[in-house]
């Protein structure tokens, strides 16, 4: 049986939690949306209240709302908001991902609506990504990019877990646990050091064993005197 975390709020709950918003610094760039909005249930009903009156003081009064009935169960034509009417309206054109704020006095506000079951990690990220200002990007394509973070984060997961219980990590001989860089660098360390001390290499066939310690290009080395030539003592010049 597969269990599904229900992470939104109950009707009497969700209309007494404060909302949770995001909203984009007042500039001269215009961008697509004005930031985010996270509720805790979607029950337009009990969640466009606390909204609104958010929305009061850095916006002004919002008098009509508009969304897509894809993300709401039910879409009220009108919500009452201390001691006022708020109307709703829907649009299948619109995006399901986005509402739509209007205002007869003010203007038109549009926010990312984060689905109220999403996790605190990912609603984060979101809420920061809307409320760029200037930003091109629609809340759908907010949304699809955040989805494709999301399974990419779960994978590295994944990965890492399988990791550790395949005996990724184990006891270095200081009792500390290694990971996986610490133990490349000691497979390094050996393959070098097995190098420096291995045995010397063996001299080509024909040369003896006992050669003199002379020769070389190395500072101090004597060459050998050519054939026919006596050696030279030390300290005199030839002539």
């Amino acid at each position: 049986m597969t269990t599904t975390l229900d992470r939104t709020a109950p009707r009497d709950l969700a209309a007494a939690l404060p909302a949770r918003l995001s909203l984009t610094p007042r500039t001269t760039l215009a961008g697509r949306l004005d930031g985010a909005w996270w509720p805790h249930s979607r029950d337009l009903e009990a969640e466009l209240p606390p909204l609104a009156a958010a929305l009061e003081e850095p916006w002004g009064r919002v008098t009509r709302v508009t969304v897509n009935p894809t993300r709401w169960p039910v879409v009220p034509h009108t919500v009452p908001v201390d001691g006022r009417v708020l109307h709703v309206g829907w649009f299948t054109e619109q995006d399901p991902d986005k509402l739509i704020l209007l205002s007869y006095t003010v203007g038109r506000w549009d926010l990312l609506v984060i689905p109220p079951e999403t996790e605190p990690a990912a609603a984060a990220r979101l809420m920061a990504a809307a409320a760029i200002p200037g930003s091109v990007l629609t809340a759908g394509v907010l949304m699809t990019n955040d989805a494709a973070i999301g399974r990419g984060l779960r994978d590295a997961q994944r990965q890492e877990a399988g990791w550790e219980s395949e005996g990724g990590a184990c006891m270095s001989p200081f009792g500390s646990p290694m990971d996986r860089i610490h133990l490349l660098n000691a497979r390094h360390d050996a393959r070098i050091g097995a190098y420096r001390f291995s045995d010397p290499l063996p001299l080509p066939p024909g040369l003896p064993d006992d050669l003199p310690p002379t020769g070389g290009s190395g500072r101090g080395a004597t060459a050998p005197p050519p054939a026919g030539f006596p050696p030279t003592p030390k300290g005199n010049t030839p002539t």
